[in-house]
């Protein structure tokens, strides 16, 4: 299936000479001088080679046709992190070098994530977009300090640190957006 160079996302599957490839980073960027163009770090699916290829925003490329199928995060082992598909029961296993790591710290036990599947092989995992998650270390507000916005680091229980607002504490729940790690809101 073609896909403008615009519509790549991280963590998209894509064809080119025949091989898939993941994207891990882009970049677009707007030159003064010539077109726009999308930066864009791959890594081989199969090889776990990367590398880096540039396309002109306006460029067609083929974003290869993969099954999606909902599955349950069940445990991990070593180096390998189990899934049971929802519909039928089966497990399968990823191995954790096929998964990219900022996925990693949301895999926690029973949430459904959506595995990307090529010949019933599993490759690649999409996670929910929003997850709900307490917060395990945040700074103290000092009194008064709530009456302007403003922003304060905070790490989650999964370890993953964000950026909240003030009046958020420790031992409050937040929803997240898990493509940037950012803060969504409270849970009420």
């Amino acid at each position: 299936m073609k896909i403008s160079a615009n519509e790549i996302k991280i963590g998209n599957i894509l064809e080119l000479e025949n091989k898939l490839w993941k994207v891990l980073k882009l970049e677009r960027t707007k030159p003064g001088k010539g077109g726009a163009y999308i930066q864009v770090e791959l890594k081989d699916i199969n090889l776990g080679t990367k590398r880096n290829e540039r396309f002109r925003s306006d460029e067609n490329i083929e974003k290869a046709y993969l099954e999606q199928k909902i599955f349950q995060f069940l445990y991990s082992k070593e180096n390998e992190y189990f899934f049971m598909d929802q519909k039928n029961y089966e497990q399968i296993s990823i191995n954790k070098e096929k998964i990219i790591s900022n996925t990693l710290p949301y895999l926690k036990d029973g949430i459904n994530v959506s595995l990307e599947l090529k010949d019933d092989e599993p490759i690649n995992i999409l996670l929910p977009e929003t997850v709900t998650l307490e917060i395990k270390e945040a700074e103290a507000v000092i009194k008064g300090q709530t009456a302007t916005s403003g922003l304060k680091p905070a790490i989650l229980e999964n370890g993953v640190r964000v950026m909240v607002p003030l009046h958020v504490e420790k031992g409050m729940k937040i929803v997240v957006k898990t493509l940037d790690n950012s803060y969504v809101e409270k849970v009420k």
